[in-house]
């Protein structure tokens, strides 16, 4: 039975191979990351995989004397905040786009979708020069301000609108429901894929971003995690283990929102693309 499998299924065998052979390439710089957090000195520059003599002194300095703790906190609050953000200003706009018949909806979806050509170092002068005149350097607001509301997840959450029944909608508007009541409790549970989809990843872009944090904080303290182990880079040298060690740790939060909400991922995305 196997025999008769690999000899009609050459195929789906070399395509095995490929995704094992790419899995491998994928995973090894993760493995390198992971190995030199656990090497101390001259160790660092080897290129074995496995530390001759295993040490958790990077992980005491990081943990203990260096300000990876508030830089993680930091973090935190602006995906968070962001994404919640991102949820409901996203949500309200979509759905108003899709539901509601007004002059001049096009042109505005239009002018939304049109954000997204527009590259992000592009936008950064002016962020910079509205955060200065608003007094947003080195405060949480001007760190999170760009990411409060994004074209992507309008255009997103307008495609998932547009699919609901409008009957349901004007039933709950016989019954005599608010606009924003209908919104809340009835549209917003129908579309909770897309919702999913949006929040794992404005969360995990937000909890990456570096350019915008590093230009808009000069204070140590307000640094997001990207920003803090860079700082561990020095003019003439780099720790690469405080470097690597710090990335590890960094990493754990969206290992944990891939393994428990790769579903969620995965549904979005194809209902994403279904909806069209």
């Amino acid at each position: 039975m196997t025999d008769s499998f690999i000899i009609r299924n050459p195929y789906q065998w070399v395509a095995w191979s490929l995704l094992f052979i790419g899995g491998i390439v994928m995973i090894t710089p993760i493995l390198f990351m992971l190995s030199t957090s656990f090497k101390e000195g001259a160790e660092v520059y080897s290129l074995t995989i496995f530390p001759e003599k295993p040490t958790l002194v990077n992980y005491l300095f990081i943990l203990g004397e260096s300000k990876f703790i508030i830089w993680t906190v930091n973090s935190l609050i602006i995906a968070v905040l962001s994404t919640f953000s991102v949820l409901f200003f996203d949500g309200l706009v979509g759905y108003t786009l899709a539901k509601f018949s007004f002059r001049g909806r096009e042109i505005v979806f239009i002018a939304i979708l049109s954000t997204l050509m527009i590259p992000t170092e592009m936008l950064i002068i002016p962020w910079y020069m509205m955060s200065r005149t608003f007094g947003w350097l080195d405060t949480y607001w001007g760190i999170a301000f760009p990411g409060l509301m994004t074209g992507f997840g309008t255009f997103l959450m307008r495609q998932f609108f547009m699919n609901l029944p409008d009957e349901l909608i004007d039933a709950a508007r016989m019954d005599g429901w608010s606009e924003f009541a209908i919104w809340l409790r009835i549209a917003m549970p129908l579309v909770i894929p897309a919702l999913s989809a949006l929040a794992i990843f404005h969360f995990l872009g937000n909890w990456t971003a570096f350019i915008w944090p590093l230009i808009v904080t000069n204070d140590p303290d307000l640094y997001t995690i990207p920003v803090g182990i860079a700082s561990f880079n020095g003019e003439f040298q780099s720790d690469w283990e405080i470097v690597m060690t710090a990335s590890c740790l960094a990493t754990i939060p969206t290992l944990f929102v891939f393994i428990f909400l790769q579903k969620f991922i995965i549904k979005g995305i194809m209902l994403a693309g279904l909806k069209g």
